[in-house]
């Protein structure tokens, strides 16, 4: 059944795969992010492979006026809605020791800019009884880590504000599922060298479409990363914090 899907940071190239065969399948799209032209690209693209419709509206986390007419374009919608959230920004921590002032930015683009459109969301999907929203956050977000703790920090955030509103829009027929994806191979992580058990875009939205078939609530993508951060969450402190991991 086609359904209209909303895609926050719909250039990523993790949201581009899942975006991609949304529109293969006959969905309706609302793209959203930064890049105008890459937008229109985009959207074009989708329309050839057979989505039902496309439009593209430009969004920044930082600043919930972008959110508006977003908003206002899923109120006209008819039928099923749903969305996928790809935003996010991760400076290198090194940065952030030297610029306290990125943590704003991190927090805003990973954490409070996301949660803040889902709760204007939110009361759109309540009022249908139905569609899903895909929360996608980090392994970072499991377990403060020496190299990366402002962003682990704004994902752990986001993973229990999406453990909350699951908790919220379950009783009313909207499925929540938070995706935790481990070192993906895309520009984020290109100037980390190769990460161990790093996967693709590919792999991630194929993980997706798997999680959103079984109605998962939780997704570690790739999937060994369960097994991963359960063991590095069960380090005891004293223990963990002499470790660089």
């Amino acid at each position: 059944m086609s359904e209209t899907w909303i895609i926050l940071g719909a250039s990523s190239s993790m949201a581009r795969n899942f975006t991609r065969r949304l529109a293969e399948e006959g969905h309706a799209l609302i793209l959203t992010g930064r890049d105008k032209d890459d937008l229109a690209r985009l959207s074009a693209d989708c329309l050839a492979r057979g989505a039902a419709h496309c439009e593209s509206f430009m969004i920044d986390a930082r600043d919930a006026k972008s959110f508006t007419p977003i908003i206002s374009k899923a109120g006209l919608v008819d039928g099923t809605l749903s969305c996928a959230m790809f935003i996010g920004s991760m400076p290198d921590q090194s940065e952030i020791d030297a610029d306290p002032s990125l943590i704003d930015g991190v927090i805003a683009d990973s954490f409070t800019g996301p949660a803040r459109f889902l709760q204007l969301l939110a009361p759109l999907m309540e009022e249908r009884g139905s569609g899903t929203i895909v929360g996608v956050g980090s392994v970072a977000g499991d377990r403060g880590r020496l190299g990366n703790y402002v962003y682990g920090a704004a994902k752990a955030g986001f993973a229990t504000y999406l453990s909350g509103l699951r908790n919220r829009m379950g009783r009313e027929g909207v499925h929540v599922m938070t995706v935790k994806p481990g070192p993906v191979d895309t520009a984020m992580t290109w100037g980390l060298g190769k990460q161990p058990f790093m996967t693709t875009p590919e792999g991630v939205s194929n993980d997706i479409f798997k999680g959103l078939r079984k109605k998962r609530n939780v997704v570690y993508t790739a999937g060994i990363w369960w097994l991963v951060m359960m063991v590095i969450r069960n380090i005891p402190e004293p223990i963990f914090k002499k470790m660089s991991i």
